[in-house]
C-alpha cells in the first residue's frame, strides 16, 4: 500500500475534498462560542446545546448556508474567515449589548447604528472604545495579509458541484425551517424577545427580526370586516363640549419603584412624591412593550393606541414604517378638535429618527434639548437632567390661545449604571446587590436619580396646579431599568410594567386600574369626555369585549399596511409642517467688535445656535445667552447674507433648523 505523504499540499487537497463537512464542523464550533459569548457561560452555551440540540444544529444550519458563498470563490479559506469574522463579531455585539440591556441585538438595532454612535460613549470608556477599533483594525489587518499569504483553491472549478451545494442548502433550509416552525422546535412568534434569544438562539432570532417586519395581513380582511368593526363599536359617543383640559404626557426614563425589587434594602423612599400621588389620583400599573430599552416602543404606543405585538419580534415603527406614512394617532385627533400639539425631549433631536417621525404623528413643534437654554446641569453619566422640562412645558402652554397637548420624555433616569461608587455624598443608600452584577453601587445611583426625578415631578405638579387652565398630567416610566432583573425577583411577578398616574387640577374622579400603554391614551379622552378618532373610539368601546385583540390587528393593518376601507380608501392626515422648538429663534443684528470678532444678537438662542454665513455654518461660537453670541476667526463683508442655524449631530453636521436671513451692514 502506498503511504501518503502529508505534506502542505496533501493536507489541502483532502481538506478539499471533505470541506463540506469540515466547514459544518468549524459553524458548530463558532456557533457554540457565538452563544457563549452572548450568554457571558461557557456552561450555559453548553447547557443550551445539549437541551435543545435541534434548536442548536439548525442555527448552526443557518450560518453554514451564509457560509456556502465562499464556494463561489477560489480564495475559500479568505471568504471562510471572512463569514465567520462576522459572525463572530455580530456575536461580540450582541453579548456586549446584554452587559448593558436586557434587549439582544436584533434586526431593527442595525437601522439604529447611527443612533448607537450618539451613546456609545455613554456606556463604554474611552479605553474600550480604543481597543475595539484597535481589534477590529487587526482583524481586517490579518485579512488583507491572508489575501496575500492564505492558500487559493488551484483545482479545476466544478461549477455544477459548487452551485449545488449552494442551491441544495437553500432548498433544505427553507424546508427545515418550515417543518420546525411547524413541528414548534421554533417558533415565529416572540412574546418576550429575550427569551426567545435564550430559547431559540441568537441567528434565527437575528434573521427573524431582521426580515419579519411590519403587520402580516389578518385572515378575512376585507371592506366588510372593517365595516363589522367599526359597527360593534356602537353608536358612536359625542365629544363633551365643556371646557377642554391641556393634556399633558410625561413619559420617564426607566422609572419604576424599586420597592418591588425584593432583594434591596433602601434606606429612603426614592419616590415619595409619585407614591403620594398614586394613593390621591387614578393609578394603577403600566404594561409597556420593552424591558430594559426600547423607549421609542412604549412612546409610539401611547401617542398611537397601537399594540406592537402585532408588528415583527423586535421592530420599531420609528424606524420602518413611520419613515414614510403617517399613523393616526393622539396629536392628530386633538389638532381636529382645536389643539396644538407639542413634544418636548431633553435629548438630541434626530435620536431614534424622532425629528422625522414627529410629523408623521401629527405634532405642530418638537422641543429637543437643541432648543433649550440651559443643558449644562448632567448626571456623572452625561445625561440632561429632568427638572429643566418644567420650564419648557410652560412654554408649550403659554405658546397660543388654543388647548395644549404636550408629549413630554424625559431622560435623566437612562442607564448605564455604574457598579462603582461615583456619586460624592448619596442621600439613599442601598443594600443588598452586593453579588450581583448589578451591585448596591448600581442601584445606589439609579435609585438617587430617580429621587431626583421625583423631585421634579413635585415642582411641575407644584406648579400646574397654580395654573389658570385645566390640566390633566399623566406620567409613567417607559420601562425597567437595565438592571438584569428577573420575573421573580419582582413583588409584581412581571417584567413589563411599570406604573402610572393621572394627575389633575380639575378635580376628576379617582379610578384606579391597569392599563396598556396602547390604552392610556383613549382612557384619559375618555376621563375629559372626548371621543374623537377610530382608535381612540375601539379602545374606548371595545376594551374587555370579545375578539378585542384580534379586531384591534385587524385595524391596525387596515390603517398602516392594507386599503384603509377605515378612512374610505385614504389616509385624511397628512405629515405636518412641524417647527423646532417652541419659541422660534431670531437673529437681530451681527456687530463686529473687533477684528475677526463678532457679537450676533438675537432671541431664544442656545449653546447649539451657529452663525452661518453665506450658507456656511462657522463651527465654533460662544453661547453668552440666550440674546447673545459671540464668533471669532471670521471675516464678514458689506452684503454678506447672515442667519442663525441649531445644530444637531455635530459629527454629522446636521442643521436642525435655521432663522431668516439679514444682509451684513444693510
Amino acid at each position: 500500500m502506498k503511504k501518503i505523504k502529508l505534506n502542505r499540499e496533501n493536507l489541502i487537497k483532502i481538506c478539499n475534498k471533505i470541506s463540506v463537512p469540515l466547514q459544518v464542523f468549524g459553524c458548530c464550533v463558532l456557533y457554540f462560542f457565538i452563544e457563549a459569548i452572548s450568554r457571558h457561560s461557557l456552561m450555559k452555551a453548553w447547557t443550551f446545546m445539549t437541551d435543545r440540540p435541534l434548536v442548536f444544529l439548525y442555527n448552526v444550519f443557518l450560518i453554514f448556508v451564509t457560509s456556502t458563498v465562499v464556494y463561489l470563490f477560489r480564495r475559500r479559506c479568505l471568504a471562510r474567515l471572512i463569514v465567520f469574522s462576522f459572525w463572530l463579531l455580530l456575536g461580540i455585539v450582541n453579548g456586549v449589548i446584554l452587559m448593558n440591556r436586557v434587549t439582544p441585538f436584533t434586526g431593527p438595532d442595525l437601522k439604529l447604528m447611527s443612533d448607537a454612535g450618539k451613546v456609545m460613549n455613554k456606556y463604554l470608556s474611552a479605553g474600550t472604545l480604543v481597543l475595539i477599533i484597535a481589534a477590529l483594525a487587526l482583524v481586517v489587518g490579518f485579512q488583507v495579509w491572508f489575501w496575500f499569504k492564505g492558500p487559493k483553491y488551484r483545482g479545476k472549478r466544478n461549477w455544477i458541484i459548487d452551485l449545488s451545494i449552494i442551491g441544495g442548502s437553500i432548498v433544505l433550509f427553507v424546508v427545515s425551517t418550515n417543518l420546525a416552525v411547524s413541528k414548534r422546535v421554533l417558533s415565529s412568534y416572540f412574546g418576550n424577545i429575550a427569551f426567545a434569544y435564550e430559547d431559540y438562539g441568537y441567528p434565527y432570532c437575528l434573521a427573524v427580526t431582521l426580515f419579519d417586519t411590519g403587520i402580516s395581513q389578518p385572515n378575512g380582511y376585507s371592506e366588510s370586516l372593517i365595516a363589522e368593526i367599526v359597527d360593534s363599536e356602537g353608536q358612536p359617543e359625542s365629544s363633551e363640549e365643556s371646557e377642554r383640559p391641556n393634556i399633558i404626557f410625561l413619559q420617564l426614563e426607566s422609572f419604576f419603584d424599586p420597592e418591588l425589587v425584593n432583594f434591596l434594602n433602601i434606606s429612603e423612599d426614592p419616590i415619595p412624591c409619585f407614591r403620594q400621588l398614586m394613593r390621591e389620583y387614578s393609578s394603577g400599573y403600566y404594561r409597556v412593550p420593552a424591558v430594559g430599552a426600547g423607549t421609542a416602543n412604549t412612546e409610539f404606543e401611547s401617542i398611537t393606541g397601537m399594540s406592537l405585538r402585532y408588528f415583527g419580534p423586535g421592530e420599531y415603527p420609528y424606524k420602518t414604517v413611520l419613515s414614510e406614512k403617517t399613523c393616526e394617532s393622539i396629536p392628530y385627533v386633538l389638532r381636529d378638535i382645536g389643539y396644538d400639539t407639542h413634544v418636548i425631549h431633553n435629548n438630541e433631536a434626530d435620536f431614534y429618527s424622532r425629528r422625522t417621525v414627529f410629523p408623521m404623528l401629527g405634532f405642530d413643534s418638537f422641543t429637543s434639548a437643541e432648543y433649550m437654554p440651559d443643558v449644562t446641569d448632567t448626571t456623572e453619566t452625561g445625561w440632561i437632567k429632568d427638572h429643566i422640562l418644567t420650564d419648557e412645558i410652560l412654554k408649550c402652554l403659554e405658546s397660543s390661545e388654543n388647548r395644549d397637548y404636550i408629549y413630554t420624555i424625559s431622560v435623566q433616569g437612562h442607564g448605564d449604571y455604574p457598579a462603582e461608587p461615583i456619586l460624592d455624598h448619596p442621600e439613599i443608600r442601598v443594600t443588598g446587590a452586593e453579588d450581583r452584577e448589578k451591585n448596591d453601587y448600581s442601584w445606589e445611583y439609579y435609585c438617587n436619580e430617580i429621587q431626583e426625578m421625583d423631585e421634579f415631578i413635585r415642582e411641575l405638579t407644584d406648579t400646574l396646579s397654580e395654573y389658570p387652565e385645566p390640566v390633566v398630567l399623566v406620567m409613567y416610566g417607559d420601562h425597567l431599568p437595565t438592571m438584569g432583573l428577573k420575573t421573580k425577583e419582582l413583588s409584581n411577578r412581571y417584567l413589563f410594567q411599570t406604573q402610572y398616574v393621572i394627575w389633575d387640577n380639575m378635580g376628576l374622579e379617582k379610578e384606579d386600574e391597569n392599563l396598556a400603554a396602547y390604552q392610556i391614551g383613549a382612557e384619559v379622552l375618555d376621563r375629559v369626555g372626548i371621543h374623537e378618532g377610530n382608535i381612540v373610539r375601539y379602545h374606548q368601546n371595545r376594551r374587555n369585549t370579545k375578539n378585542y385583540q384580534k379586531d384591534l390587528e385587524v385595524l391596525q393593518y387596515d390603517m398602516l399596511y392594507g386599503k384603509q376601507y377605515i378612512y374610505g380608501g385614504e389616509s385624511p392626515y397628512a405629515v405636518t409642517d412641524m417647527r423646532m422648538g417652541t419659541v422660534p429663534v431670531e437673529i437681530k443684528a451681527v456687530v463686529e467688535v473687533s477684528d475677526g470678532i463678532y457679537h450676533v444678537t438675537g432671541e431664544n438662542f442656545t449653546a447649539a445656535s451657529r452663525l452661518e454665513i453665506n450658507g456656511e455654518v462657522v463651527k465654533d461660537a460662544v453661547f453668552l445667552g440666550t440674546t447673545s453670541l459671540m464668533v471669532r476667526e471670521v471675516e464678514l463683508k458689506r452684503g454678506d447674507e447672515l442667519a442663525v442655524v441649531q445644530m444637531g449631530d455635530y459629527s454629522a453636521e446636521t442643521v436642525l433648523s435655521r432663522t431668516g436671513t439679514i444682509r451684513y451692514r444693510e
